[in-house]
């Protein structure tokens, strides 16, 4: 089992679903978690609350201002000394078909996804790398999603950003890798979270969980799974890896 005793984890979008679900495998494990909300202090308290051992933290921050970023990650910094583990989760969706959507409506989502999506894991990823460099080395972990290959034509920038995060990652692998910095991407299938409460309460639900074999869609939990084994030592050879994990809902070569 993996053992996080004496490593300091930031996870953005924490206070919730997969976000929440990371931060409990992590304090479970021994981790000290900082986890990231952006206006609902109500539900990151919550979290908060259930965390196994102590010294934990809340750090609010709208993921989509790059000057917030920065003062988030000097705040865990101050409080922690050193991120060993980033989990970037943090992420919006919003639906806007481009044959219903009127322009001003479609301008509006692409820059409000695109920014808190991708920019915002960017940015992230750019201040905390400084630090993990400077003290030896350190894993970061994009969760990303199915949807960056199997479409989502309804939201396309919500597809394009999970894209965009996917050749984040890889690219970032390549840069740290001297650095032992390690990078990996997370590529979830449907997830039983609030994103998919709406799809939950339609009769599509059952067609939605029939796409996979196993007849089901991942839980929060699945996710946590595989990020704190990512997270863990001797994982270095899978960096710039995209892990899919939709369970054979979509198979890609």
């Amino acid at each position: 089992m993996s053992d996080f005793h004496g490593q300091h984890i930031l996870i953005t979008g924490a206070s919730r679903g997969i976000g929440r679900a990371c931060a409990l495998a992590f304090a479970r494990l021994g981790g000290r978690v900082a986890l990231h909300y952006h206006t609902n202090r109500t539900a990151a308290d919550e979290t908060l609350a259930r965390l196994e051992g102590s010294g934990h933290l809340a750090v609010a921050a709208d993921i989509a201002d790059g000057d917030a970023v920065e003062r988030m990650v000097n705040d865990v910094m101050k409080a922690f000394g050193r991120i060993d583990v980033l989990v970037n989760n943090a992420g919006i969706f919003e639906e806007h078909p481009p044959l219903e959507t009127d322009y001003a409506g479609w301008r509006s989502a692409w820059s409000r996804i695109l920014t808190t999506n991708l920019v915002g894991a960017a940015n992230t990823s750019y201040c905390v790398s400084r630090h993990m460099v400077a003290a030896g080395g350190g894993k970061i972990i994009m969760v990303s999603s199915r949807t960056a290959f199997r479409g989502k034509p309804e939201a396309p920038a919500y597809a394009a950003s999970k894209a965009g995060l996917n050749a984040l990652g890889q690219n970032l692998a390549l840069a740290l890798a001297p650095h032992n910095v390690h990078v990996y991407v997370v590529a979830p299938g449907v997830v039983e979270t609030d994103m998919a409460a709406s799809d939950k309460a339609t009769p599509a639900w059952d067609a939605i969980r029939q796409q996979s074999p196993l007849g089901r869609v991942a839980t929060p939990d699945d996710v946590a799974h595989t990020v704190t084994f990512l997270a863990a030592a001797g994982t270095e050879m899978l960096t710039g890896g995209i892990i899919d994990l939709n369970g054979a809902s979509y198979l890609r070569t």
